[in-house]
């Protein structure tokens, strides 16, 4: 594998991979000195087309701590906001020599055509409404850290899964793990495609939330929406929003997970995602880590997919 573009192009063995490197990559993160040689020499290039910060910053850090040199681009006061193609931006980071380049873009398939004009290994970092690879394996790797194992896991992922790339990478990602998925939406937040996907569907959060071992809940994107998907806001959390009451009446060893940004009140009561069983800080700890791993297994050259045999990088 020469690129990570979509949770789905992972076989089983490549994700346990990259899983079990994180782990051992992540306890760098508890020692004095947060660094290691690793990538030395190797030019990291994030192409932000798109605000966020987490995602920039924890790609960052995981680059950083494994000592390569990190050129972080921003598609806005760029040349990009003159007009620039996608195609001229990816000929320049070729001809500076970028061994990876982070990509972030408002369209969907922007990876997958970028690594089509690039030598170097093209990650994506979420195109459009489509993917979001890592977010996905740290969310594996949290999922596996907490609760033991990923084989027979049920997870609930609720709410606006129609705009969600999270929710398409984890579906995808954790049938390959061996997980089981629900889907839990309003009809007017699915995809069209969902019929699709190796998981269930159901439209009542109450009659799946007990059955769990994962709750994980998605923020409503407003800015991807151009019309009503429900009727307010104070509906869609009485029907779909993460309560104190839901929360009780979840299983005992269930725990909570949600990617951020969180809309506190409205998919996520406060004191849910303040509690113990709220994985959420740890997902950013885990992110870098696992981020660390992908970077490391692309450009230190220790993932040979199919028709790259005996391709080092």
């Amino acid at each position: 594998m020469r690129h990570l573009l979509s949770a789905g192009d992972l076989t089983r063995d490549e994700a346990l991979l990259i899983l079990d490197t994180a782990r051992e990559l992540a306890q760098v993160g508890e020692r004095s000195v947060k660094k290691l040689p690793t990538l030395r020499g190797r030019t990291v290039v994030n192409l932000f087309y798109e605000d966020s910060t987490r995602t920039r910053i924890s790609f960052e850090a995981a680059a950083k701590r494994m000592s390569a040199d990190v050129i972080n681009f921003s598609a806005r006061g760029s040349s990009v906001s003159k007009g620039e193609s996608l195609k001229d931006t990816a000929l320049t980071l070729q001809a500076m020599g970028a061994d990876g380049v982070v990509i972030r873009h408002s369209a969907s398939g922007a990876a997958r055509r970028l690594a089509e004009w690039v030598d170097g290994a093209v990650v994506n970092a979420g195109d459009g409404t489509h993917e979001h690879p890592t977010q996905a394996l740290l969310d594996a790797f949290t999922m596996r850290e907490r609760m033991g194992r990923l084989e027979g896991l049920r997870v609930a992922v609720v709410g606006d899964i129609r705009h969600s790339r999270v929710a398409r990478s984890n579906v995808l990602l954790l049938n390959t793990l061996g997980a089981e998925v629900t889907l839990v939406a309003p009809p007017t937040l699915l995809p069209v495609s969902v019929d699709a996907w190796p998981c269930e569907v159901s439209y009542d959060f109450d009659e799946v939330l007990p059955k769990s071992d994962v709750v994980m809940m998605l923020r409503v994107q407003a800015e991807r929406m151009n019309a009503s998907f429900f009727p307010s806001a104070r509906e869609y959390s009485r029907r779909y929003g993460l309560t104190a009451e839901r929360f009780a009446r979840m299983a005992d060893h269930a725990i909570v997970m949600h990617p951020g940004p969180m809309i506190r009140g409205m998919e996520i009561s406060a004191e849910v995602a303040d509690s113990a069983r709220s994985t959420v800080v740890e997902q950013v700890t885990n992110g870098v880590s696992v981020r660390m791993a992908v970077l490391y297994l692309l450009l230190g050259g220790a993932i040979q997919g199919p028709g790259h045999q005996g391709e080092t990088r």
